[in-house]
């Protein structure tokens, strides 16, 4: 071979190996190309503006903008227990520019008592970190003359019509929170779904209904100024904002956790560099101390839960509460 010929082959060579980089660069999705985020990042929640879930999803945005340097705005799609506003989220394109505040019911209860095909929870999002836990307290009316969970319980055996519920509504997790006490103690109570938590309370503090589980952030206030009295709080340990008040398994219930919790999470295959960024992020969000006050001050414990642990939290509670919904015949 001529030594002009090889250097016209090497140069050859050269060309289709540029042209493969050109050509590779066009195939890149636009995002590896950009400074991840550029335009505003969108976090849907899926309930009404105003509720627990909306004014925490709105305080991490603020912080999350903060560390991400750009807007983080909040969209209400409220229906379906959150399911509508978590379909959404995970039918969008995975570019970390739309975001889901989830409340953990939408995963653990909703799809199971809805029996949807929306999505598979277990499938179908990017966990990227969890942010708060939360629990609830059974809370019964001034006038109720149960005043531990034995008596209650006990008074329901005995008296089996005169025991009454109430809840958010039919399959939410204060609904299913009773009917796991109903299963591990064999005690009958009556459930009464209202259109959401506070028109409950109004009743439990009328004396119209027997008790109801309400989340610690809400219910306090009315322990705090005598309109209910709080007999156990759900969580394997006493809470902070209600330390006099004994856990479910102190007050007799043995095995009886239930925790909530709220986390972000965006569509299946989102990037790696946006999945690192995201959760970097929120987990600065936590360590503020203006964030730690407001979450505590609402009643909230943060999380420190990995998006693996966050996974692996969801299929345990999903098995939970596939249990508690089948026994009860509570699918809808």
């Amino acid at each position: 071979m001529s030594k002009k010929l090889s250097q016209r082959m090497r140069l050859v060579a050269i060309s289709i190996a540029g042209a493969v980089v050109i050509s590779a660069g066009i195939n890149t999705p636009a995002w590896a190309q950009t400074n991840w985020p550029e335009r505003p990042i969108k976090i849907i929640v899926g309930y009404p503006p105003g509720g627990p879930v909306d004014i925490t999803g709105r305080t991490l945005s603020r912080f999350l903008s903060e560390q991400l340097k750009q807007s983080v705005v909040v969209e209400n799609r409220a229906g379906a227990g959150g399911m509508l506003g978590a379909d959404a989220t995970a039918k969008a394109a995975p570019d970390g520019y739309t975001l889901n505040f989830i409340s953990s019911p939408t995963m653990t209860i909703s799809p199971i008592v809805q029996r949807t095909k929306l999505f598979d929870p277990l499938q179908d999002f990017t966990m990227l970190g969890s942010v708060v836990i939360y629990a609830n307290v059974l809370l019964v009316g001034p006038q109720t003359a149960a005043k531990n969970v034995a008596e209650l319980t006990s008074y329901a055996k005995s008296n089996p019509d005169k025991v009454s519920f109430g809840s958010a509504g039919f399959g939410s997790s204060n609904h299913l929170s009773a009917a796991l006490l109903m299963q591990l103690s064999e005690a009958p109570m009556l459930h009464v779904p209202y259109k959401g938590n506070s028109p409950a309370m109004m009743d439990v503090i009328g004396s119209k209904i027997t008790f109801m589980f309400d989340a610690i952030s809400t219910g306090k206030v009315f322990v705090e100024n005598g309109q209910a009295r709080a007999l156990a709080v759900t969580s394997k340990e006493r809470n902070p904002s209600l330390p006099n008040t004994p856990t479910m398994i102190e007050a007799g219930i043995a095995n009886y956790e239930v925790v909530g919790w709220f986390a972000v999470a965006g569509p299946k295959n989102l990037p790696t560099e946006v999945v690192n960024k995201l959760s970097n992020a929120i987990e600065l969000a936590k360590r503020d101390p203006a964030f730690r006050k407001a979450a505590e001050d609402g009643g909230y414990t943060i999380d420190q839960a990995s998006p693996k642990e966050l996974h692996e939290r969801i299929l345990r509670e999903y098995a939970l509460w596939e249990r508690v919904i089948i026994k009860g015949n509570l699918q809808q």
